[in-house]
Parts: C-alpha cells; structure tokens; sequence
C-alpha cells in the first residue's frame, strides 16, 4: 500500500480516536458537571416536561409542587410553593431562566426521579413516563412558621432547629425571605439587594462573630484534654492585658477562684482567655474541627450555599489553621476573625446534647416514588465524635447555670431543664447594619430537656442594639416549646 496512504489514514483514525474521545467525555464522563450548570437549560428544559416530585413538610404540609400547563406536545410543568416566603430557605427555587437553588438543586436526581441509566432506558422501552418522587423533610410546619414571625419581628438574622440523636433538620429560616413563586419576576432586584439579601440562607451562608457562645468550644477543649476539671480554678481578673490590648469582663469585675460553672454563667472572658493560651493552637483547632469548623457542613445543601465556619482570613478569602498565628485569648472567646453560621452553632449544641457525638445534619426524611412507596429513608450518620460522654455531661451541667442564674434566663421553660449559652459579639460600623457604633450579633445556643435532650438549637439576629439573652434566647425557647409540645 502506497505510503502516504497508510500515514493520511493513520492520521485520518487519530482524529476520528480524538473526536470519539471529546465526545465520550462530555457525554459520559462529564455530563453530571454539565447537567449542573445553570447555563446549560437543556437539562431543565427537558425537567419541564416531567411531572417533578413533590417536596413535603414532615406533616404533610406541601412545601413545592408541579402543576402542568399546556396539552399535548406543548405540555410543561411550571414549580410552586404553596406555603410562599415559610420555606423559600431551605427548600429554594426551580425555574428554567434560573436554574435551581439549595435542597431544590441537591435532591433533583430523586425529583425528576433519575434512577440507574439502565432503569431508565427499560422505562423508555416499555412506555413508561418518566415521573419525580416525592421527598418528605424532616421540617416541623409550625415550629418553622413561629420562628420565622419571631425573628421578623427581632431582626435579620436566622434560626436552625437539629434533632440531636439523629441530625434532622426541624428548623432553618432565614430573615429576610422570599417567595420562591416570585423567582421569576424578582429574582434580578433580589440579586441586587444588599441589605435585605432575601436570596442568602442566612442559616448556612452568614458567616457571624459567634461571640461568647463559642467558649462552650473552649470549655469543651479544655475538659476533655484534661486541661482542666468542672473543679479546677483559674483567677479571673476585670482586665487582662493580651498581646498588647485589654481583654475585659463585663464591668471589668473580677473572678478570682472561678471554676468553669462560675465561668461560663457568668461568660467570664479572661477565665477564658487564659484557658485558651493555656489549651494551644493544636488543641483548640483540633476540638474545633471536632465540632464541624473548618470544613463545609455535611448537610444536604449544595456545597457553594453552605459556608465553612473557622478563623477567617479575609483579604484572602481563606480559613486559617493551626499552624497560623492567631490571638488564641480572643479566640476562645469567640472573638479574633473567627466567624460562624448558624447551622454550625447549632451543631456545637448538638453535639453536647447527644453526648459528645456530632450527626451529620439531613434535612430529607424519606423519598416517596410515584405509586407511594418508600423508596429511601434517612440513615443517621455520624460526623466525629467531638468530646467524651463525661465531657458533654460536665457541659451540660454548666450550661445549665446559664439558664438557671445567668446570662440566659430568658431561655428558660417552666418544667422543663434547659441548657444552653449566650452570645453577644459587637459589631460596630459594620456597613450591612448601616455603620452604627451599637450594633451587636446577638446569640443562643442550647437544649432542651437538659436531662434527655430532644431538640438542640441556635438563634441569632444581626443589626441590634439588644443583647443576646434579652432577643435571641426568648426566640429559642418559644421555638423549644413549640417543638416539644408537638412531639407529645
């Protein structure tokens, strides 16, 4: 054979190996990234013309459904949110024009009911439509509706409700909302608010000074080291000169002889602040990361709408570790750059109620397919063992002073233990509140009943002049009760 045949062939069939690879690839190999993008409509255009699964409180209330417009070739399915702007954060949106958001986009597979490619192809032979499933959450209908009036009623800001044995989501409202049957037609002036920011879960995505809330970490750190015991006594004075600025108690009063009971109900800042210089960079980022910081939530929520919590560093838009410098006084008082989200506050909570072992956060209960029957269901999972059972219960003893004769009495249920920790951060000339000099990051975490915990929680507001035992603590327990009335 001629050769500059056989080379024109070879090359020929190297072109045709290339184009069969590029094609191979995006088809197969990359058409889950594909599909993912906003940009690419084909996937949600083809949606359209599937009757997508309903998406359900765990009463039953319908949180999103698809109604079908059209007849015939030009049928469509159109998404709406019968209970509006009460579940717009989590559940999110799924229009054509804006793709989808938050659980919407995280459980779409089960949604538009994509099972296996080979399922698939046998529906297609046998005439089968393809139909969604419907997802049950684990969402409590009232519960979510209470604490989004509250917090409406108390500012920006944001509530997250876990089941502590199991990591269910009860809770989580975002204030500001929005109607997600208005995506279509707000969606740009939305886009473009800064202020409000109705389009921002707050509950995953503001990241906040988690003030004292966060020495229940410290505290946590400390006693499970070995550092120190619920006995251990560490002189507190009003003032303590860190790294050559003053670290201050609340009136500059002075703690001599505190143990971690008087410390923590009274959120004594340099009792802390020495016990974290005492503790180390190792050992108080390695109870961190215990709690879930440094790292995004396992939650199901899609991982560009979910913020990691740590030290930030934000000129760089990174999270330090360890192994960077920090101010550890002021770390361990909630302070230096660490901030936090709400989800993960109220993930320390959790994590002390359910007896040192941190679940990972779900927020779907069960997936349902079209003739009714109960295809998946919810397996708790554990995210790390964070402290001891002894720890957690030492923890919860002095978290319970808290409530009982210090900073959180407002969080107290009649009959019912609670424990729990209070949180002021102050945030003054923060632009997002209007560049005030009095605006703090008011805070509650806890748990509820102390002795056999149920419910774990963390409420927080933003922009207000108030302190987090006097807004945020009644908003935690009216939300507790409500939960723990309806499971009786």
């Amino acid at each position: 054979m001629n050769r500059q045949i056989v080379k024109l062939f070879a090359f020929v069939m190297v072109l045709f190996g290339v184009l069969i690879g590029f094609t191979s690839y995006w088809s197969v190999f990359d058409a889950e990234a594909l599909k993912e993008k906003n940009a690419n409509k084909r996937p949600l255009l083809e949606q359209q013309q599937i009757p997508r699964g309903r998406i359900l409180a765990a009463d039953g209330t319908v949180i999103a459904k698809s109604v079908a417009k059209g007849k015939g070739a030009a049928k469509r399915y159109v998404r709406r949110y019968p209970e509006g702007t009460l579940f717009g954060h989590p559940i999110g949106y799924s229009f054509v024009q804006y793709g989808d958001s938050e659980f919407e986009q995280f459980h779409n597979e089960e949604l538009v009911g994509e099972g296996s490619e080979f399922s698939s192809i046998a529906d297609e032979l046998l005439g089968h439509a393809q139909e969604g499933n419907d997802i049950v959450t684990s969402i409590d209908t009232e519960a979510q509706r209470l604490a989004l009036a509250e917090l409406e009623e108390a500012g920006y800001g944001a509530v997250v409700a876990l089941e502590p044995s199991t990591g269910a989501v009860k809770v989580m409202v975002s204030n500001a909302p929005y109607d997600p049957n208005r995506v279509p037609y707000d969606f740009e002036k939305w886009n473009a608010d800064e202020v409000e920011r109705p389009l921002v879960n707050r509950a995953t995505q503001g990241l906040y000074p988690p003030g004292s809330t966060f020495k229940v970490v410290t505290a946590a750190a400390g006693l499970d080291s070995g550092a120190i015991t619920p006995e251990t006594t560490i002189d507190a004075p009003g003032t303590l000169e860190v790294e050559g600025t003053p670290l201050q108690n609340d009136f500059n009063q002075d703690f001599f002889g505190a143990t971690l009971d008087t410390a923590l109900t009274n959120s004594v800042n340099t009792w802390f602040g020495q016990l974290g210089q005492q503790l180390g960079n190792d050992t108080l980022f390695k109870y961190m990361e215990r709690f879930g910081f440094n790292a995004t939530p396992a939650i199901d929520l899609p991982e560009d709408e979910v913020e990691e919590s740590g030290v930030w560093d934000l000129e760089n838009e990174e999270v330090l570790t360890a192994k960077d410098p920090v101010d550890l006084a002021r770390l361990a008082i909630g302070q230096e750059r660490l901030l936090a989200t709400p989800l993960q506050m109220a993930q320390v909570a959790s994590a002390v109620a359910n007896g040192g072992t941190l679940m990972k956060p779900q927020i779907w209960k069960r997936e349902i397919d079209p003739d009714g029957r109960v295809v998946d269901t919810m397996d708790p999972s554990v995210y790390s063992e964070a402290v001891s059972e002894e720890t957690a219960a030492e923890l919860t003893t002095a978290m319970e002073g808290v409530v009982n004769e210090g900073t959180g009495t407002n969080a107290a249920i009649p009959g019912v233990p609670v424990a729990g920790k209070t949180g002021t951060a102050e945030t003054p000339g923060n632009l997002a509140c209007g560049g005030g000099e009095n605006e703090n990051q008011a805070w509650f975490i806890g748990f509820a009943p102390a002795d056999d915990p149920q419910i774990a929680i963390a409420a927080s507001v933003e922009c207000t002049e108030q302190f987090g035992g006097d807004i945020a603590a009644p908003i935690f327990r009216d939300v507790a009760e409500a939960i723990l009335n309806g499971e009786e």
